[in-house]
């Protein structure tokens, strides 16, 4: 007899806690490949082969450390395709006294481990997952004393805590914050350098045979599958991040070219995300790059501000805001996801980018996430649930504890303030300044009405006077409304009508 620990599909490392003090001639470990979860929300195609390959790929470097693995295949005979049967089978098979399992990220999962100590009848711990820099303990005091939950002081409170980026206790550079150096559009000649791509190797086109035969109706295009499936592998697309895109990352992170889904960003969320990599290792290696003089500070600042501030800041709200989060609806907008966020198939020529690029890399930068796809769904008042279900479904980095808050929070404003202290809703001149989408798009951005003109122009004022007694009295909008107040009757009535006309035909 001995511990069963159970390790979940976004645990995928080595020192998480359920795997501290394990004794390796006596301890089991379980994990499970279940239809039932990656169905349940029905997974981009690209998303279920990284994960699966990844846990397959983990569950062999666990057995190569000398730890005794029962795994679980989705096509295994015995595969009851339910994760409490699965434990209870193996409990009862290994004779189990006791399971050990990190805190799952997601609160349903949590919920249904909670009866499983009086179901099996031995104890089950369920451990804090100290891959996150701050508990969920800590920023519930934190937020305690708080009237207004605000993103930037919290992540001052990280930095002191963490010794991050600091001089005598006060911040490097004299500034908390860079974010205004970090907004500069795009320019021509950038030379953008190309991403970090893997070769599949035998257990990952297994894998991808196996995704075809059983998901091929899922959303978005398999090939060419390019993701780090191994830590070793993860820790080399974070190596190339920092040697070759660091550098520009914090000038350009906001900007947008056509056909070029990558930019400068990182695109380690995969990694982090799943257990691949550590938080804490990600910002070590940043900052050694500044004081090496191989990255400036605003772009240094930036991406450590992305990993220490907001992902730690949108894990503890969303522990703070379950279970009513995903029902919060403060503009109360019900329209349906409209069609062309599944094909793309639309005229309006960033969102027909940002979703095709979506397609066929389960990836889109947090700019082209907030400010195109949901920008659109803000002005345009689509459904928080349909919208919430979308961006879990299509991204390969999305987990429910990380999309909800950036979705219902940041980019629909539906917890009313909760999260941002502002609706991020913009009209085409936002879009034209950061990309170049508007080159090419049917619309024209400098049209402020007519069929020809850009809809996000029209959507943003009509979206504005829609929720005026819900945002006249916020001081980040309240100047908006007194330019929409000083025009004429006859704009005021083109907005609305052209806005109607154009939503009714998403219809």
């Amino acid at each position: 007899m001995g511990v069963l620990r159970l390790i979940l599909g976004d645990q995928l490392s080595l020192s998480i806690s359920s795997l501290e003090d394990t004794r390796l001639a006596k301890d089991l470990v379980l994990m499970c490949e279940l239809s039932d979860q990656l169905t349940r929300v029905k997974h981009h195609i690209k998303k279920l082969a990284f994960i699966l390959s990844a846990m397959r790929h983990f569950a062999s470097e666990l057995e190569g450390n000398g730890h005794q693995v029962a795994y679980s295949k989705l096509d295994d005979e015995t595969n009851t395709d339910d994760l409490k049967e699965e434990v209870r089978r193996t409990v009862k098979q290994y004779k189990a006294e006791r399971i050990v399992v990190t805190c799952p990220s997601d609160y349903d999962t949590l919920q249904s481990l909670a009866v499983w100590e009086d179901e099996f009848g031995i104890p089950i711990e369920i451990r804090d997952d100290t891959r996150f820099l701050c508990s969920k303990r800590e920023f519930q005091q934190w937020a305690s004393n708080r009237k207004q939950l605000r993103m930037e002081l919290f992540y001052r409170e990280m930095r002191k805590k963490h010794s991050i980026l600091l001089e005598d206790n006060k911040p490097v550079g004299g500034k908390w914050n860079y974010d205004s150096e970090n907004r500069k559009p795009p320019k021509n000649g950038l030379s953008i350098p190309k991403p970090y791509v893997n070769k599949p190797d035998q257990i990952t086109r297994d894998v991808l045979k196996l995704v075809i035969e059983k998901f091929s109706s899922h959303f978005g295009h398999l090939h060419p599958f390019y993701f780090a499936v191994t830590r070793t592998q993860a820790l080399s697309a974070l190596k190339l991040f920092i040697d070759e895109r660091l550098i520009s990352f914090g000038d350009y992170q906001d900007a947008m070219i056509e056909k070029q889904p990558w930019m400068y960003h990182s695109h380690i969320s995969f990694y982090l995300n799943c257990g691949l990599l550590l938080p804490q290792e990600c910002i070590d290696l940043a900052e050694q790059a500044y004081e090496e003089k191989k990255a400036p500070l605003n772009a240094v600042e930036g991406f450590i501000r992305q990993i220490l501030g907001w992902r730690e800041y949108v894990r503890g709200i969303y522990w703070m805001k379950m279970p009513d989060y995903p029902n919060e609806n403060f503009f109360g907008a019900k329209r349906k996801l409209p069609e062309f966020y599944w094909t793309g198939e639309t005229q309006l020529n960033c969102l027909h980018n940002c979703v095709s690029e979506t397609q066929q890399n389960a990836y889109a930068h947090h700019i082209q996430r907030l400010m195109i796809l949901g920008n659109f769904a803000l002005i345009a008042g689509i459904d928080p649930i349909q919208v919430n279900e979308w961006f879990l479904i299509v991204y390969a980095d999305a987990y429910e504890w990380v999309e909800l808050p950036n979705v219902s929070g940041m980019t629909l404003f539906a917890d009313g303030g909760y999260l941002a202290s502002k609706p991020y809703a913009a009209g085409g001149n936002y879009i034209n300044k950061m990309s170049n989408y508007c080159e090419k798009c049917t619309y024209s951005v400098n049209k402020k009405s007519g069929p020809d003109a850009c809809p996000f122009n029209y959507l943003y004022w009509d979206f504005l006077e829609r929720n005026r007694n819900k945002l006249s009295s916020n001081h980040r909008v309240s100047m908006m409304y007194k330019t929409y107040d000083r025009m004429a009757l006859e704009k005021k009535e083109s907005i609305k009508r052209e806005s109607s006309n154009f939503l009714d035909s998403l219809d």
